[in-house]
């Protein structure tokens, strides 16, 4: 029976979720449309915090609307640093040194997993439970303290420049990062203990929240919700940039379809970083960590640019056109989560509203990042 019979033939009712709702991670309001307890339709409604990034790119200098990408995806603002230095490094044909490649491969990717350890802390407490949160919390907080030491800020980051590195990192840094690694190893077993092999988690994804290959193509869905769709894509091997095609890493793949493959490609993701940090910290070469001659007022030549990276929640893409002047004529946002968000509305349909709660939390969303 279609959704129109069953609410002609049976008595239906709008349920708000949001846009205060705990359940969801910013302001987001879906508009759910329920027969009892199953959706018939759930319509997220955006907009709340819409602040014009892509207009204030216009009107600003291109050193200048850097910060801004801080505060899109405020949860790994490092790789949006990373999209918008490496369009402008293209259009002006700076070459980064080494040292500065290899820098920003290893805070990139202490972001990834500082933002995969918030996702697993609040997605576990969507579902109900509290203490997991108070573990993600405690080894995010070492890498933050890291992050911190060189970049002077615990979130909203703003470290890249054009050509390289706001500055070089010390010897405590390196330190650090390896005494990290080590200890969030030794930690893995036991969120796994704890919450990966849980009966009641396990109950609560398996089989719930299916999204087909075919649906994250419609949709343009990537990162881990595509990766947990069994499709293998990832920018970092697909269209190696940086010097990530000097690792070796694998890119978590899960075929099931259901929120306990987007779970377990999130976690896999964890361990992999560990490996790129690693490897890169055994290769990391001494030098400077800007490039020589980079313009003070930065002035791109006329042209239509672009630049995707792979960031905590999928395919971050920037597209500049210059006209040749010191600010970006068009600037457009290709927002991960905004196309990962576009599927909920189908993949949810029919399910029950706890379940649909958990496919939500499966899909990483960074509400800020869509209202761009």
């Amino acid at each position: 029976m279609s959704d129109l019979a069953r609410s002609q033939n049976q008595e239906t009712f709008v349920l708000n979720l949001g846009p205060q709702h705990p359940a969801t991670h910013g302001v987001l309001r879906v508009k759910l449309t329920m027969d009892g307890e199953y959706i018939l339709r759930a319509e997220p409604v955006l907009g709340y915090i819409h602040r014009m990034h892509e207009k204030m790119g216009e009107n600003r200098t291109w050193a200048q609307f850097m910060p801004n990408t801080g505060r899109l995806d405020y949860l790994g603002a490092l790789s949006y640093n990373h999209g918008y230095a490496l369009v402008v490094e293209r259009a002006m044909g700076i070459t980064v040194p080494e040292r500065a490649e290899y820098l920003r491969v290893i805070t990139v990717e202490l972001n990834r997993i500082a933002s995969h350890l918030l996702w697993f802390g609040a997605f576990v407490l969507d579902l109900g439970g509290f203490t997991p949160l108070l573990y993600a919390f405690d080894d995010r907080e070492k890498i933050l303290d890291l992050l911190e030491s060189v970049t002077g800020s615990r979130l909203t980051f703003c470290y890249f420049r054009f050509g390289g590195l706001y500055n070089d990192v010390d010897d405590d840094f390196i330190t650090g990062s390896r005494a990290f690694i080590k200890r969030l190893r030794s930690r893995m077993p036991d969120y796994h203990n704890l919450v990966t092999n849980n009966i009641i988690m396990i109950k609560r994804l398996k089989d719930v929240g299916l999204i087909s290959a075919e649906m994250c193509r419609k949709y343009g869905a990537t990162g881990p919700v595509l990766r947990g769709s069994g499709v293998d894509f990832d920018i970092r091997k697909n269209e190696p940039y940086s010097v990530y095609s000097e690792f070796d890493f694998d890119i978590p793949v899960y075929h099931e379809c259901d929120s306990m493959a987007r779970y377990m490609v999130r976690m896999d993701e964890i361990e992999q970083s560990l490996r790129i940090i690693e490897q890169a910290l055994d290769k990391l070469p001494e030098g400077p960590v800007m490039a020589e001659k980079v313009p003070k007022i930065i002035k791109a030549p006329k042209g239509d640019y672009y630049a995707a990276v792979e960031a905590a929640r999928g395919t971050f893409g920037i597209r500049v056109v210059s006209d040749g002047t010191n600010t970006p004529y068009r600037l457009k946002l290709r927002s991960p989560t905004y196309s990962n968000l576009s599927l909920y509305e189908e993949a949810s349909q029919g399910m029950l509203l706890a379940d649909a709660l958990a496919l939500m939390g499966s899909l990483d969303l960074v509400i800020p990042e869509i209202d761009r």
